[in-house]
C-alpha cells in the first residue's frame, strides 16, 4: 500500500488498538476510537463505563512515550486482508485549547462524541511512523 491509501485506511477505521508499555515492561492493549489530524492521532477518555478516568495507558504513557496503535481488516477471502501499525510517541492533554481541538476532530468522526463529549485527558500522539501489510 502507498502511504496515501494507508492514511485513508486508518482514517476510516472505526476503532484501534492502542498498545503502550507498562513499568514493568509488558505490554498492554486496548481498544480505541481514535482520530487522524495531520500527523498527528488523537484519543480521548471517554465516558463508556469505566472505574476511574486515570487509566493505565495514562499512566504508562507518562512513564513511556513511545506508542503503537494498530489498524486491521479481516476477511475469510485472505486475499483482502491489510493491517497498518503507527508508531509514535504520545503526550497527555488534560485542558486548554489543544483538548478542546481534538475533542472537536474526535466529535466530527464520531456522533456518540458530539452528544457527549469526553471527560477524561486527551492522548496526541506525534512522530508517526506508518508500516503496513500488505
Amino acid at each position: 500500500m502507498d502511504e496515501t491509501e494507508v492514511r485513508r485506511r486508518v482514517s476510516e477505521a472505526r476503532v484501534a488498538r492502542l498498545a503502550t508499555v507498562t513499568a514493568d515492561g509488558t505490554a498492554h492493549v486496548v481498544p480505541c476510537c481514535f482520530a487522524v489530524e495531520g500527523d498527528t492521532i488523537l484519543t480521548a477518555v471517554d465516558g463508556k463505563p469505566k472505574s476511574t478516568t486515570a487509566l493505565k495507558r495514562l499512566a504508562n504513557i507518562e512513564a513511556h512515550p513511545g506508542v503503537s496503535l494498530v489498524v486491521d481488516h479481516y476477511e475469510d477471502d485472505w486475499d483482502r486482508l491489510w493491517w497498518v501499525r503507527v508508531d509514535g510517541r504520545a503526550r497527555i492533554v488534560r485542558s486548554g485549547p489543544e483538548r478542546e481541538r481534538a475533542l472537536d476532530a474526535l466529535a466530527a468522526k464520531y456522533p456518540q462524541y458530539q452528544e457527549v463529549r469526553p471527560p477524561g485527558a486527551v492522548i496526541v500522539v506525534e512522530d508517526l511512523t506508518w508500516r503496513s501489510w500488505p
